[in-house]
């Protein structure tokens, strides 16, 4: 039986050290370009578990071994928001678009309009004649992503709208990981006598809002915790879909109140509700982790620098940019597969939100 590698095993290898070796695995820290394709070339070879699926590769050479595109050679994008830099999608539409670069395609950028959702118009930018496939970013306007799917023509979600009691859309589905973590966090938070945890989040956003608010329902339930309502600010302020961070902060502010007494630990959606929640608690008077611990997740770039850093849960972005070439690659040249739902690993990072 084969040995497992580890990080210190490709640290070894290399002559570097275990923690270089992590940052260019996890995509954190500040790294040369030159060391993090070095890491991640030996990773490849040496067959490292989130590597594992492809061998590796010579320099300008893809790592996937998917067919050349025969006719059609752009990949469309479709996403509502800009990416920031701070977003988890670049790094991963970065590798994307390496990977398909070296295969053949190209890649067009289209930023959906509000006056096009609601009209269900596909941007004037976007050809179907030369579109071999479509990649949508956290595009979360489910009649318009059915649209879509009606055009005959690969689909692959990164993140999705919130599909239960609906049918689900006719498309493949990429997602991180939203419960392995939670389900660690939450198991650790009781282990360390925090028994009183509550959630904040919209989670009928989208699908990984959702999936992350029943893994917290799931294990509180299976650890035998109670889980009162008022633990949970799960919605926005009444009539308002989408609210500014200001008005976030003033609706939480006001949320808290209204609670006797607040849970110990608050799990937050995402790392951006976890600095409206930061900044909600301290406008109310309360102090984190003095008074309350929280946890966010996708471990963006702010939540390494807020004071106190936040416990968080990572996404690695480059092995999301792997995955999403080869789910729409092997759709392209497969139309016929059964539509799949991959999720890919994250990691639980303890910071001084929680008292690490």
């Amino acid at each position: 039986m084969s040995t497992r590698v580890t990080i210190q095993d490709i640290a070894d290898e290399l002559g570097i050290s275990r923690n270089t070796v992590s940052k260019a695995i996890n995509n954190t820290g500040v790294l040369a370009d030159a060391t993090r394709d070095k890491v991640l070339k030996k990773a490849m070879e040496m067959g490292y578990k989130q590597f594992s699926y492809v061998t590796a590769a010579k320099p300008g050479s893809s790592v996937l071994s998917i067919p050349a595109p025969k006719e059609k050679t752009e990949i469309a994008v479709f996403l509502t928001n800009f990416v920031g830099g701070n977003h988890f999608a670049v790094v991963m539409l970065d590798k994307f678009q390496k990977e398909l670069a070296v295969l053949g395609y190209s890649l067009t950028m289209h930023r959906l309009l509000t006056e096009e959702l609601d009209n269900m118009k596909l941007p004037a930018s976007f050809s179907q004649e030369r579109t071999a496939g479509i990649i949508c970013i956290e595009m979360f306007h489910y009649e318009y992503d059915q649209m879509l799917c009606g055009l005959g023509l690969p689909i692959l979600f990164v993140d999705a709208p919130v599909t239960c009691l609906k049918n689900p859309l006719e498309a493949d589905l990429l997602c991180m990981d939203n419960q392995s973590g939670i389900y660690l966090f939450i198991g650790e938070m009781a282990r360390r006598g925090k028994t009183k945890i509550g959630f904040i989040g919209d989670y009928m956003h989208c699908q990984s809002f959702f999936e992350r608010y029943m893994a917290y329902r799931n294990t509180m339930y299976l650890a035998g915790l109670s889980c009162p309502d008022e633990y949970c600010i799960a919605g926005n302020k009444e009539g308002m879909h989408k609210l500014s961070s200001e008005d976030y902060q003033e609706y939480l502010a006001e949320c808290f109140r209204k609670i006797p007494h607040l849970p110990e630990v608050f799990l937050c959606a995402n790392d951006f509700v976890a600095l409206d929640v930061l900044q909600a608690l301290k406008k109310s008077g309360y102090s984190v982790p003095d008074d309350v611990w929280l946890c966010g997740f996708d471990d963006s770039p702010e939540s390494k620098i807020v004071t106190p850093a936040f416990t968080t849960i990572h996404i690695h972005s480059q092995i999301m940019g792997f995955s999403a070439v080869n789910l729409l690659m092997t759709r392209i040249n497969e139309p016929s597969l059964n539509y799949r739902t991959v999720h890919t690993e994250t990691s639980l990072i303890y910071r001084e939100s929680t008292e690490n």
